[in-house]
């Protein structure tokens, strides 16, 4: 009778410890663990984080941040963090946002558009993938991946068509740029090379030319007909004569790319740079800009007419008024001219 009592006892503390375990081992994986009040929260991880890393990223997301390392360590996920971007639902528990950051790596959106020059390029991706700007620059800049694509420093920007793409966060520099890679090739198909030879001109060399129609007009339905009048002026031997051209020059010779040149002086048409076209015959040395694909297109199916000047229209702004004739052109560019005399506009 004693014995049994005893088994009883020892059966009857076993159920006790048992259901605590079970409790706790409920409490630590099934329990809701989120202390924030939005719908969704959202964290990043590193590549090389460590789940110290982990666990700081998670620090005000979580109600109990030991309960979480506790399940973390029993699910074997402490050694085996992966980097991305994770979505935190409101009320998940330790079980589900330890299976989440193992698997649902959610891609994000990166846009680009109208940067200058390669620097402002990394700079832009740089806040949209784990990649800082140094290493993107690194990597556009690269000489044997520009020997390999048979393509100068000049010209390489042309290699990232400007639109909104979709990548992991954890994307590195190289394979931000191979992506691209593979987005200009799919960018420039046969339909674009095939206009661009009846044009006579490279890829490259239409980025350039809509590089300048880009900086000329911001109006989309006028680009067309710009692209049209220098293409007229190549076909006939004339200097493009762009005031794009001779500004990107400016900025390039000093190095200050954040200088505001609103009117471009006579003084300025003497600048000693493969980069003004008042001087040098034909296309500059590559892009002054990024073009935006809308750009590229105007000048791949540029309007046909007979132009070959074109100024500001101070009664329609954003848009120009076109010229058939230098004299035509003079009457129309002294209305501009009394315009930026009225406005005071110097520079």
């Amino acid at each position: 009778m004693y014995i049994k009592r005893i088994l009883l006892a020892i059966v009857a503390i076993g159920l006790v410890v048992g259901a605590a375990f079970v409790y706790m081992v409920y409490g630590v994986f099934f329990t809701p663990n989120t202390a924030f009040n939005d719908k969704e929260a959202f964290v990043y991880i590193k590549t090389d984080a460590s789940f110290p890393d982990v666990k700081e990223s998670l620090a005000l997301l979580l109600l109990d941040s030991d309960d979480f390392e506790s399940a973390a360590q029993r699910k074997g996920y402490a050694e085996n963090i992966r980097a991305g971007k994770y979505r935190i639902a409101k009320g998940m528990n330790n079980n589900e946002i330890i299976n989440t950051l193992r698997a649902q790596n959610i891609p994000v959106t990166v846009a680009f558009n109208n940067q200058e020059t390669l620097a402002d390029l990394a700079g832009r991706i740089s806040v949209q993938i784990e990649a800082d700007s140094t290493s993107l620059l690194e990597a556009f800049r690269d000489s044997q991946f520009l020997s390999e694509q048979n393509i100068d420093a000049e010209n390489c920007i042309a290699l990232y068509i400007p639109n909104s793409y979709e990548f992991f966060w954890n994307t590195d520099a190289k394979d931000f740029r191979a992506r691209m890679l593979k987005e200009y090739d799919r960018f420039w198909n046969d339909t674009r090379k095939q206009k661009a030879r009846g044009l006579n001109l490279s890829p490259y060399e239409v980025v350039t030319l809509a590089s300048i129609v880009h900086k000329e007009t911001a109006k989309v339905d006028e680009r067309p007909r710009v692209a049209g009048v220098y293409l007229n002026r190549l076909r006939t031997g004339m200097l493009l004569q762009a005031d794009p051209t001779v500004i990107y020059g400016i900025k390039k010779e000093t190095g200050n790319f954040d200088t505001i040149i609103k009117r471009v002086l006579y003084r300025d048409l003497e600048l000693d740079s493969p980069y003004n076209t008042y001087r040098n015959p034909g296309l500059p040395p590559g892009p002054i800009a990024m073009p935006d694909i809308t750009a590229i297109d105007a000048v791949l199916n540029p309007e046909k007419h007979d132009y070959y000047y074109f100024v500001a229209n101070v009664e329609n702004f954003g848009y120009h008024m076109f010229a058939k004739n230098l004299a035509q052109h003079n009457r129309n560019k002294q209305q501009y001219v009394q315009w930026l005399n009225a406005q005071k506009i110097k520079r």
